[in-house]
């Protein structure tokens, strides 16, 4: 009788690279290029200046104050131009408040009607710049595109550009796993018969010794690695027992989303406009919601530059809106409500009890920049906790950093006497007594 090997190990082989096949053409269709929509052309604007000219200027005279289409410190100004007079328009934008005095009925009306709110005057403005402005503000409001008609959003599912449900795809490539499945078997049974009927004999599989039999009886290979496993051992719950407490990349998510990428970083804000306890005071303080309204009375949604393929434009303005709420304002009459509600925010940064640090030390006195313990926080989207706040780490800092002597005269006499003493120009804060116990444990 012949003998072969075991065909068992082939349909094996197989069914592992049917398998793979199908999980690199799931991959290749998910990865397909989402079709590009056709740009929607631009609607003419229907005045005769230039709207793109309207624009920036619209950004650098009125939209403190105004809205395309939304009521701020003044009434949304899209489609304005049809609803006045050019000239009228003309004679307000350059001097509203002497139009005002004269005792024109249209100006008091409009006057009145937005809380009797005084608007800046323009006297710069040429009827050029002015035509500019009315173009852009007569443009139509794009409108996100609507969804291609014949789907239909299930909750729970999602759909491909093709219209088709994934749900449906995976289930498509599912029932041509088991059928692959299914012919594997047969093909396996069909081979054990054919084998049969031809007098041929599968070679059986020789015993061998098992591994673990083999290492058990070596007493040298076993005790190296028990020696091994212990100090590994050690090690690792050493390691361990040194993290407790240390929250490194620490980042929880927050009831209002505040982004630093776009506060410190695009705005260029300084930290200590929001965190100005940090300069006179042991703690750097949370921000009160008074300060970011400071702002947002006039800020009630981000630019279309300001998202990310992680955050939306609709995001940042649900949580400004988010702001509102907390703060009780009300962006339709630009007044407050009284009806309050408290923010709970997430600490990050938290000491132990035992440990004294003074942020106006280490802010006003030595003048360190918030990045060198806080991280490049201009670049955060989410705030994280950048540095261990380990002691070691702290001492550390203390035995590179020189004690800035530039007007502080505090430090004259004693840098002079130190100086000597170590034989330095400059003293360190470890040279200064800053690795004495008592400087940050009491």
């Amino acid at each position: 009788m012949k003998k072969v090997g075991n065909h068992n190990s082939i349909a094996k082989k197989l069914f592992i690279g049917l398998a793979l096949s199908l999980i690199f053409s799931l991959n290749s269709f998910a990865q397909d290029a989402a079709p590009v929509a056709d740009d929607a052309a631009a609607p003419a604007a229907t005045s005769g200046g230039d709207a793109v000219k309207g624009k920036e200027l619209f950004n650098a005279n009125c939209a403190a104050c105004h809205k395309m289409d939304a009521k701020a410190t003044g009434p949304a100004l899209r489609g304005v131009a049809g609803k006045y007079d050019t000239p009228w328009l003309y004679k307000w934008i350059r001097n509203s408040s002497e139009l005002i005095k004269s005792g024109d009925a249209q100006a008091v009306k409009v006057y009145n009607e937005n809380n009797k709110a005084v608007m800046s005057a323009f006297p710069q403005l040429s009827d050029s710049d002015i035509d500019n402005i009315l173009a852009y503000t007569s443009e139509p409001k794009v409108e996100a595109p609507a969804a291609a008609a014949g789907t239909v959003a299930v909750p729970g599912t999602s759909v491909s550009d093709s219209g088709i449900s994934n749900n449906i795809i995976l289930g498509a490539l599912a029932l041509v796993m088991v059928v692959l499945v299914v012919m594997l078997f047969l093909v396996n049974k069909v081979l054990s018969k054919v084998a049969k009927v031809n007098g041929i004999e599968v070679e059986p599989k020789t015993a061998t010794t098992p591994i673990w039999k083999a290492f058990v009886r070596n007493q040298f290979l076993v005790l190296v690695t028990a020696i091994f496993l212990l100090l590994a051992s050690a090690y690792f719950v050493y390691g361990f027992l040194m993290q407790i407490g240390v929250d490194q990349d620490y980042a929880p998510i927050q009831p209002i989303h505040y982004s630093h990428r776009i506060h410190a970083g695009d705005n260029e804000i300084n930290c200590k406009y929001c965190h100005s306890a940090a300069r006179v005071s042991k703690n750097a303080g949370i921000p009160s919601l008074n300060v970011c309204m400071n702002c947002h009375k006039n800020i009630g949604e981000v630019a279309e530059s300001t998202a990310t393929p992680e955050y939306s434009k609709a995001f940042y303005d649900e949580q400004i809106q988010k702001l509102y709420t907390a703060v009780g304002w009300d962006p339709a009459s630009q007044s407050y409500t009284g009806k309050t509600q408290p923010v709970k925010w997430v600490r990050i940064h938290n000491l132990p009890d035992f440990v004294y640090f003074n942020h106006s030390q280490h802010v006003t006195v030595a003048g360190i920049e918030c990045q060198t313990c806080h991280g490049p926080v201009q670049e955060y989207e989410i705030q994280k906790q950048f540095a261990p706040l380990t002691m070691g780490w702290c001492i550390d800092c203390h035995r590179k950093t020189d004690v800035k002597m530039e007007g502080n005269e505090y430090y004259t006499k004693i840098h002079a006497e130190l100086s000597k003493k170590y034989g330095v120009e400059k003293l360190t804060a470890a040279q200064m007594g800053g690795l004495e116990c008592g400087k940050c444990h009491y």
